[in-house]
């Protein structure tokens, strides 16, 4: 496969919510979506790299320039046996895993559709569709919480996350717990404590969570190990979590139980499986996170979330929940907690180039060499 050329746009999309976690509020979100080119095809790759480096240090601003300056120079022009060989080729840059996962990621797409065949049957998926539950934001008030836990409850969502921060974590779900006594409830506090507060998670064991997401600093995985011996609800880790070998000391230090994988934030396909495929080794179950993907990075995700381990409810639920309208022409809708696999060659969606040319901020055209 020969990649010809690239687009590489920048858009700002609106939410039809306002999201708030221990990170602040969102009511929009800016983001980097790629398509490459090759043979008469096209492969979509998004980014999930915010403007400001909250989530990890990785900025908007600065993969738009390595992008263009340095990892598509490395691809443009030149013949590929594989993504995995075109991800070699961007291994001798460090870090920068989300810019490089956007070129890893729309690379698997291209081959995929060229191969006339769902992504998910190259990565070795096993299912058609996946369990999915919603993460709920942090509310105006408790009582609005327990209303939109009803709702989602009602729509059939197997599982509701319940972002906390200090202050906003164990009468919040006590409350939420009285009201649903069966719900499959879990909190994610997005690195928002510190071990000193491990009496907040001792309380939080009485309410049978299934996990505990990230509650601790994002590279301390020594005080998530002690919190986790302190505490009987399982710790989940996200942000701490880029690789294998990440996952790998923290599953010895036993300071997780639970890992969220979010194929961006490892680096791609090739990585997310090592991951998937260590915790499986070790008996963890893994679940697919969200970033507030518009549909390419969720179509990329629920192709990802049909490998075995991937056991739990993941975050990918429908499109219309976040946007009016999204960059891609298919919905992606769950019903009744279950997210269908898009069976279309790739990713299974196109591009809806209108919406795209709306919420555009800036287009770059990337020809290949000849």
């Amino acid at each position: 496969m020969r990649i010809e050329a690239a687009e590489l746009f920048t858009l700002r999309m609106p939410l039809k919510f306002r999201f708030e976690t221990s990170f602040g509020v969102q009511t929009e979100r800016t983001l980097l979506l790629l398509v490459l080119k090759g043979e008469g095809v096209e492969g979509y790759g998004e980014g999930v790299m915010t403007p400001l480096p909250l989530f990890r240090e990785e900025t908007l601003a600065g993969a738009k320039e390595l992008l263009e300056g340095a990892l598509l120079p490395r691809v443009l022009g030149k013949r590929f046996l594989s993504p995995e060989d075109l991800r070699l080729t961007l291994e001798a840059l460090r870090g920068n895993r989300m810019a490089k996962a956007m070129v890893e990621m729309a690379a698997w797409d291209l081959f995929a559709r060229a191969a006339g065949l769902p992504l998910y049957r190259l990565l070795g998926g096993v299912r058609k569709e996946v369990p999915v539950g919603v993460s709920l934001g942090i509310q105006e008030s408790i009582e609005r919480t327990i209303e939109l836990v009803g709702r989602h409850l009602e729509a059939g969502y197997r599982r509701i996350k319940l972002k906390i921060k200090p202050g906003w974590d164990v009468r919040l779900v006590e409350a939420v717990r009285q009201a649903f006594p069966d719900a499959p409830l879990s909190v994610d506090a997005n690195s928002a404590y510190r071990l000193s507060d491990y009496r907040v998670f001792q309380a939080l064991d009485a309410f049978s969570l299934e996990y505990i997401e990230q509650p601790l600093h994002y590279e301390d995985l020594a005080d998530h190990a002690r919190l986790q011996a302190r505490i009987q609800t399982p710790l989940c880790l996200d942000e701490s979590i880029t690789s294998k070998e990440t996952a790998r000391a923290a599953l010895e230090a036993d300071a997780a139980r639970v890992i969220n994988v979010k194929v961006a934030r490892v680096g791609g396909h090739a990585e997310a499986r090592r991951v998937h495929d260590l915790a499986w080794a070790y008996g963890i179950p893994v679940w697919m996170g969200g970033m507030l993907e518009t549909g390419v990075g969720r179509a990329h995700a629920i192709q990802a979330a049909t490998l075995p381990n991937y056991t739990l409810p993941g975050d990918t639920s429908s499109a219309s929940r976040y946007w009016e309208v999204d960059v891609v022409n298919q919905p992606l809708e769950a019903k009744n907690g279950w997210m269908p696999v898009p069976e279309g060659p790739g990713i299974g969606v196109t591009l809806n180039r209108d919406a795209l040319a709306g919420f555009a901020l800036d287009r770059v055209e990337l020809p290949g060499r000849v």
